[in-house]
C-alpha cells in the first residue's frame, strides 16, 4: 500500500534559471572584493575556517557561488552570519583573496534587501548597532542587548531579568542613553560615506 504521505524531496541541483544575472559583478565591485575571480577552488578557506561543519555551505562554495551568479543561495545562507571574522580563511587563502571582506559585503547586501534567516540573531544585532551610531553616535550596551533580545529572543529577557537588575543596580549596565557631543559633524560624516547607497543603512 502507498503511503498517504509522501517525504518531499528537496531539489539540490542548481540551473542557469536559479541565477540572478551580474550579482557577481556587483559583489567584486565592493571594495576588497576585487580579487574573487582569481579563486581557484582549492578549499583553503573551508580547511581553515573553525566554524566551517555548522555551516549550510562552506566558505569555498560560497566563493564559487557568488562567482556564479546564485544570489538568492547565498544571502539566505547561514554560512555568511557564522562567519566570526576570524580571518583565518584570509591570510591562508593562496591567491591573497579577502574572504572575510567578501562575507561582510554579502551580509550588508542580505541585511539591505531583507533576506536573511529571519531566527539569526546576528542580522538584528548590526541594525540596532547601526541604528543606535546614528541616532546618538554610539552605543550604550545595556539598550543595544535589550533591544537584541526583545527581537530576536524575548523569553531569554524574562529567564535573565534577576541578572540584568543585578547589574543595572551595582553600575554594570547604564539604561540611560548615551550620546556624543557635535552629533552634527557626524551626521556630515555619515552623509558623506554613504551618498548614493541610502543614509544610514547598515
Amino acid at each position: 500500500m502507498v503511503e498517504a504521505h509522501m517525504m518531499k524531496i528537496k531539489r539540490t541541483i542548481k540551473y542557469d534559471a536559479d541565477r540572478v544575472g551580474g550579482f557577481g559583478r556587483e559583489i567584486m565591485s565592493v571594495a576588497g572584493c576585487d580579487q574573487l575571480p582569481s579563486c581557484i577552488q582549492c578549499g583553503t578557506c573551508s580547511g581553515t575556517c573553525p566554524l566551517t561543519i555548522y555551516m549550510d555551505f562552506s566558505p569555498r562554495q560560497v566563493m564559487a557561488l557568488v562567482r556564479a551568479d546564485f544570489k538568492n543561495e547565498v544571502l539566505r545562507s547561514n554560512t555568511i552570519w557564522l562567519c566570526a571574522s576570524c580571518y583565518s580563511c584570509t591570510v591562508e587563502c593562496p591567491r591573497q583573496i579577502r574572504i572575510t571582506d567578501i562575507m561582510y559585503a554579502l551580509k550588508q547586501r542580505a541585511i539591505k534587501e531583507q533576506v536573511y534567516p529571519k531566527h539569526m540573531p546576528i542580522p538584528i544585532l548590526a541594525k540596532e548597532f547601526a541604528k543606535m551610531v546614528l541616532s546618538k553616535g554610539r552605543i550604550t550596551e545595556t539598550l543595544l542587548v535589550m533591544q537584541l533580545f526583545l527581537r530576536a529572543n524575548w523569553r531569554a529577557v524574562l529567564s535573565s531579568w534577576r541578572l540584568g537588575l543585578g547589574l543595572i543596580t551595582t553600575g554594570r549596565f547604564v539604561i540611560k542613553p548615551e550620546r556624543i557631543e557635535r552629533q552634527a559633524e557626524l551626521d556630515a560624516m555619515l552623509a558623506t560615506i554613504t551618498n548614493g547607497n541610502g543614509k544610514g543603512k547598515a
